[in-house]
């Protein structure tokens, strides 16, 4: 990695349950992200992926180590900044989309403006700008869960765009979607990268789409197993 880390976790372990149930879910993982680098955390079910994004996006808090943003040290903020640091930084994508039922897509779109405080107007004219930049400006008024599984995915990659993040988090983003329609998905999140400087940070078991971001973080058990650069060389 050349770029300046944005993302900077040192040590991190975390567990859940107690006594003979306990599980280590994490086990000392440090890991550095460059801003505009994407990142492809992989590994099998229970392997601890999904932890350490959660953690990385200040979703979870490990039991140990240090989590650090832009060079500010993330867990030492209160509850509120922390959540006002998620709104405003990072976008979030994930396989279940998450959107609310019988809600226009325009408002699930612009629903973090909302919690930010913008006025309506604004927040207006902000989504359907995105939304304009996913073809779908003319289903503003619609029902998103009306739409079909692609144009679903690309309201929430919409969303997470909406407030011009520095890093989008993408949990499975294809794993609901066929062939095709996860290509336009996988095109759209590495054209923000590419075009906007984006950091993207992608938790998958799907090997291609792995293959496509900058680095890959291979973890087993909880733990760093290896680390691969696109070109296939240990990073």
């Amino acid at each position: 990695m050349t770029a300046s880390p944005i993302i900077d976790v040192r040590n991190i372990s975390k567990a859940y349950g107690s006594g003979t149930g306990r599980f280590e879910a994490l086990r000392d993982v440090s890991l550095q992200i460059g801003q505009g680098e994407s990142v492809a955390i992989v590994g099998k079910s229970g392997s601890g992926k999904s932890t350490l994004m959660h953690i990385i996006a200040l979703l979870d808090t490990p039991d140990a180590g240090t989590v650090s943003f832009a060079g500010q040290d993330a867990l030492s903020l209160s509850p509120r900044r922390i959540s006002e640091l998620r709104n405003k930084e990072f976008g979030f994508v994930f396989q279940q989309f998450f959107l609310t039922p019988g809600t226009s897509v325009l408002d699930n779109v612009t629903l973090p403006l909302k919690i930010a405080g913008m006025p309506a107007g604004m927040r207006k004219e902000r989504g359907l700008t995105v939304l304009d930049q996913f073809e779908l400006a003319d289903k503003a008024s619609n029902k998103a869960t009306d739409l079909s599984g692609g144009q679903k995915q690309r309201v929430v990659i919409s969303r997470a765009l909406v407030n011009e993040p520095n890093v989008i988090f993408a949990d499975e983003p294809t794993g609901n979607l066929d062939t095709a329609t996860g290509t336009v998905v996988e095109d759209s999140l590495f054209a923000l990268s590419r075009d906007l400087g984006i950091t993207l940070v992608i938790v998958t078991h799907d090997e291609d789409l792995a293959a496509r971001c900058d680095r890959q973080i291979i973890i087993r058990d909880g733990a760093i197993a290896a680390e691969t650069s696109r070109t296939g060389a240990a990073a």
